[in-house]
């Protein structure tokens, strides 16, 4: 069978999906992935077949660093987000067209759900959605792409802000994805919403149980199979400067903000390596796309990017900015994190990992005071912390996420 899979984001939303890929592919399947052209690279090393799509957000915040520092307001971002998707999504049409032309299965992750469902109807071929993070309205969790209550909220404000994001939402998604059905000679989609709930819609959830247990309000046909990990192939090998730095001491903190830009890396980075040093602890930075900057110094060893599942599980604790990818890579090694979320879906990642018992309060990201991030390291490496960490870690590496997900799919008949 040939399955066509669908996503956008930076190289941390798509790994997950490489991942499920390769499972495809041990299975028996023949497996493209359509996405950015900034992730080609990390598809075809993989060994998948890549077909582009529009689909590059690190140009997007780089064009426009406003919506980095409005990631929080959703309300704040809609006209900047409206305009950036419907420029996006002018070519989805004909991409998705070439991507799923024989394609006899189609996923689609996150935002590229609608895609996958319109290319559905013009072909006449199954499709299934994914998400790397629950979206599914329900009174027990707290809607993703808000920040996080401090005490719980009652069920039905939890449902009433799931149904005002949804709104929300939908404004910002509407003209894109209404030009898209039009270029495919569609109906246009109700003014709510897409509502595939209830038309056969499937959708397969990739993050852990462990770390985001499932609503029990949640209807059979959404499944949570566990996290989609991407392992570093076998042969990789540190560089020497790396080696010899972990060699020499005792175990050091990662430092690392991923995919997110900042111009205010300099100071931003500079206060943290003043609280790591003053918990007498030496500090990796991972420079990543410009989040962190470069510090030198004896304690401090700087690298522009390491595999998260070869690093993790040798450094104390990491401080990142709480993305799916690199907050379940740390509670996955079983080390304790700091989170300084920004946009999306930080801020609940960071509500995961604290309500785990794995992080402290997460702390803001632009500004960030020397005593905040102090202690926030002191409390992330208390002994009961470090045990809840060591706990979870190892219940998470139990789970495989890629096979149930597989193998739901086979349950639901659509391999």
């Amino acid at each position: 069978m040939r399955i066509t899979i669908f996503t956008a984001g930076t190289q941390g939303d798509v790994r997950p999906l490489v991942a499920l890929g390769l499972g495809l592919t041990r299975a028996g399947h023949a497996v493209r992935i359509a996405t950015g052209n900034g992730c080609a690279a990390l598809i075809e090393e993989a060994g998948l077949e890549f077909a582009p799509l529009s689909a590059d957000f690190l140009e997007i915040m780089k064009r426009d660093p406003s919506v980095l520092r409005r990631g929080r307001n959703p309300l704040a971002l809609l006209p900047r987000l409206r305009g950036h998707f419907r420029e996006m999504t002018v070519n989805w049409a004909a991409e998705g067209r070439a991507a799923a032309a024989d394609a006899d299965l189609l996923i689609g992750n996150g935002m590229t759900a609608v895609l996958a469902a319109s290319l559905s109807e013009v072909l006449g071929v199954p499709w299934v959605e994914t998400q790397l993070q629950p979206t599914s309205p329900c009174p027990d969790i707290p809607p993703m792409a808000l920040k996080p209550p401090r005490r719980p909220y009652p069920g039905w404000v939890n449902l009433t802000l799931y149904r005002l994001l949804r709104v929300t939402t939908w404004q910002m998604l509407a003209p894109g994805y209404s030009q898209l059905r039009r270029d495919l000679d569609l109906p246009p989609l109700p003014r709510s919403g897409p509502g595939f709930a209830g038309q056969g819609r499937k959708l397969l959830y990739g993050f852990s149980p462990t770390l985001c247990p499932p609503s029990p309000h949640w209807p059979e046909e959404e499944h949570v199979a566990g996290y989609w990990h991407l392992d570093t192939p076998g042969d990789w090998c540190p560089p020497p400067a790396l080696q010899r730095f972990l060699e020499d001491g005792p175990p050091p903190v990662y430092v690392g903000f991923g995919s997110m830009h900042s111009v205010e890396a300099l100071k931003v980075t500079a206060r943290i390596c003043d609280s790591i040093r003053s918990s007498g602890r030496r500090a990796i930075l991972a420079t990543g796309w410009g989040g962190v900057a470069a510090i030198s110094g004896p304690d401090i060893l700087t690298v522009a990017n390491c595999p998260h599942d070869w690093l993790f599980p040798r450094v104390a604790l990491a401080i990142h900015h709480g993305g799916a990818g690199t907050a379940a890579a740390a509670a996955r090694a079983g080390i304790p994190s700091v989170v300084m979320p920004r946009f999306g879906d930080q801020p609940f990642w960071a509500w995961c990992l604290q309500q785990r018992g794995v992080a402290p309060p997460p702390l803001e990201q632009k500004a960030p005071s020397v005593n905040a991030v102090a202690g926030a390291v002191r409390q992330a490496l208390t002994p009961e912390m470090q045990a809840n960490a060591r706990a979870v870690g190892a219940r998470m590496r139990q789970e495989n996420g890629v096979s149930h997900a597989v193998a739901q799919l086979c349950d639901w008949g659509l391999i």
